[in-house]
């Protein structure tokens, strides 16, 4: 019985175990029961009705007798929570138990029989037996006996004793499936339920019944989350958590965009295992990798032939082979960026534009061995090209920008910073009107017509870079200002201008936003000044080493112009710091912060 009407229900084969064992327990019903509550309850209003005297087989019996004639499940109640039978209980307590059942599970209301608060803390079930399993927690319903559980009683705090454990709630009756759903006994009215019983926690709450997991999300959004990580940490820390997200983190669409720049464990072997295993990479960066062989590469093109991103940035080991084999494997490439690959010849950009008809964005920046016969070579086989770029290709001229002007109309980004070219192959790129960006640093011979002529043709300009250029004067940036009309960017570092030039930007140009003027010896606060206060686009000027410009006249601007941002070096070393305290960073933590 008393397993039967447990709030643990333990199993039949455990309470045989605990007999065995012979524990010793107060309550005859071995267990945290529902019945302990009525039993040992101490209001009672009947037992003088019953002198009854513990030891007795004749009261027993009579009150076996008397408790079958009952037919009230409030009688039964009383008779159940009268004190003046207890200790016959305790004596006869299993002859009695046998009569119980009948009556006490069939009228549900009995377990919702009215408990005064006060008494609550007393009805506990006392168990010397540690070994009984505990239920998991769960929320109970709120009973007319709330108050007291939240004051310490249920949790078991430090006031109870190790040796009590407190029962479940009276409201849910194991036997009763409208008891269970309603949370207090059906047998009782509308106004007693609302008194004592109220609606349960896990109605109210339905999800605090089921403890949430992150893998009760749908696989699309945790692909979403794990498309955050890199390739390091979905590899070596995501997919070991367990067998769901290790099939997650080899989703088709994770090995699509393949980024292993900077992993120095990255060999040969694993572009092997990547190529045989995932044929539908249509990106690759293997940047910094310095075990990469040309073999690897090999490999991954010749079974990636949907490669369309190829990067490998200061891999000073890979060859041509290696740019060749994509050259010749992957015909849809349209992103090619090697740059200072010194081991690069003309023959693989002849390949280039012999089969990838679709490539539109290029870098060959520091590679020395590439001249301008593998450049036209490339100019006139893709057409299509959009971005160029080139830097410190001594073997570049003049002819290679001719080329590219003929050659690709569509060309947007145009560099050739520090190659062989002169003005009279910039003014080439005249022809080019979607040009919007136009990188001419450190070039050798470039005089102020040709830009001016460049800026007036190439109407879709925005951004023009001319630092190291000593050529360049006042009057061409004036020309500048007047004629770029969409020109947004102009960077002027280590350039002939003096104050002329930022108040001529100021005057004539209602586009540019940045301007960088470092390094120009014949900057004072007057041109600073005068470019801060007549300019209505201007939001960053650069005055990085104007010796001549004060920092009292810059500290005065940015409070008169909050919106522009000006570069000098105390005003970036404000920035940084301004930044690491918004980082928790303070000055009291240890050099290694």
């Amino acid at each position: 019985m008393g397993h039967f009407l447990s709030k643990n229900a333990h199993s039949l084969k455990k309470t045989r175990k605990l007999r065995k064992k012979k524990r010793r327990r107060n309550c005859f019903l071995q267990g945290p029961c529902m019945l302990c509550f009525i039993v040992h309850g101490n209001s009672g209003s009947i037992e003088d009705d019953w002198p009854f005297e513990s030891g007795c087989a004749a009261a027993a019996s009579k009150l076996v007798e008397h408790y079958a004639a009952l037919n009230s499940p409030d009688d039964c109640a009383k008779f159940l929570r009268s004190p003046g039978e207890r200790a016959l209980w305790e004596a006869q307590g299993r002859s009695l138990l046998s009569a119980v059942p009948v009556k006490l599970i069939t009228p549900p209301a009995l377990f919702c029989a009215v408990v005064p608060a006060a008494d609550y803390s007393e009805m506990v079930c006392k168990r010397k037996s540690a070994e009984l399993q505990r239920c998991a927690p769960r929320k109970q319903p709120r009973c007319a006996f709330q108050e007291p559980m939240e004051n310490g009683e249920e949790r078991g705090d430090a006031s109870a004793s190790d040796d009590q454990c407190l029962l479940p709630s009276l409201c849910p009756l194991p036997s009763s499936s409208s008891s269970e759903e309603n949370g207090c006994g059906a047998g009782t009215d509308a106004a007693s339920s609302s008194s004592t019983c109220e609606a349960s926690e896990e109605e109210k709450y339905p999800e605090s019944s089921e403890q949430s997991h992150i893998n009760q999300l749908p696989s699309s959004i945790l692909l979403k989350v794990f498309s955050h990580l890199s390739v390091k940490e979905r590899c070596l820390a995501a997919s070991l958590v367990c067998k769901y997200w290790r099939d997650l983190c080899l989703d088709f669409q994770f090995w699509k965009q393949i980024d292993l720049s900077g992993l120095q464990q990255v060999k040969d072997d694993l572009l092997v295992k990547i190529a045989s295993r995932r044929q539908n990479v249509t990106e690759i960066n293997i940047s910094d990798c310095r075990n990469v062989q040309d073999q690897g590469v090999l490999t991954l093109a010749s079974n990636c032939r949907g490669l369309v991103k190829y990067t490998a940035y200061r891999c000073k080991q890979l060859s041509d082979v290696s740019l060749c084999a994509v050259a010749v494997h992957c015909p849809l490439l349209h992103k090619v960026h090697v740059g200072n690959q010194d081991k690069l010849t003309d023959q693989a950009l002849k390949l280039l534009g012999e089969h990838c008809k679709d490539l539109r964005d290029v870098h060959f920046g520091q590679c020395y061995n590439i001249s301008d016969e593998g450049l036209v070579a490339l100019a006139q086989g893709c057409s299509k090209l959009q971005r160029i770029y080139m830097q410190e290709n001594k073997l570049v001229t003049d002819k290679s920008v001719q080329a590219f002007a003929e050659n690709c109309p569509g060309l947007r980004f145009v560099g050739f910073m520090g190659c062989s070219v002169t003005s009279q192959g910039v003014i080439h790129l005249t022809r080019l009107q979607d040009l919007n960006s136009l990188d001419l640093r450190h070039i050798s011979e470039l005089n102020n017509e040709t830009v001016m002529e460049v800026v007036r043709k190439c109407r879709n300009l925005t951004s023009l870079n001319l630092c190291l250029n000593w050529t360049i004067n006042d009057r061409c940036v004036e020309i500048i200002a007047k004629e770029g009309r969409s020109l947004k960017e102009l960077y002027l570092v280590s350039c002939k201008i003096t104050d002329h030039a930022l108040i001529a930007i100021g005057q004539y140009s209602s586009t540019i936003e940045t301007v960088d003027a470092g390094w120009c010896k014949e900057i004072t606060d007057q041109g600073a000044t005068q470019i801060a206060r007549s300019s209505k686009s201007l939001r960053y000027l650069g005055l990085m080493r104007c010796d001549k410009v004060n920092e009292e006249t810059v500290e005065r601007l940015v409070l008169q112009y909050p919106h522009i941002v000006f570069s000098t070096v105390m005003q970036d070393c404000k920035r940084t710091l301004e930044r690491a305290y918004q980082m928790g960073w303070s000055p009291n933590t240890s050099t290694a912060s």
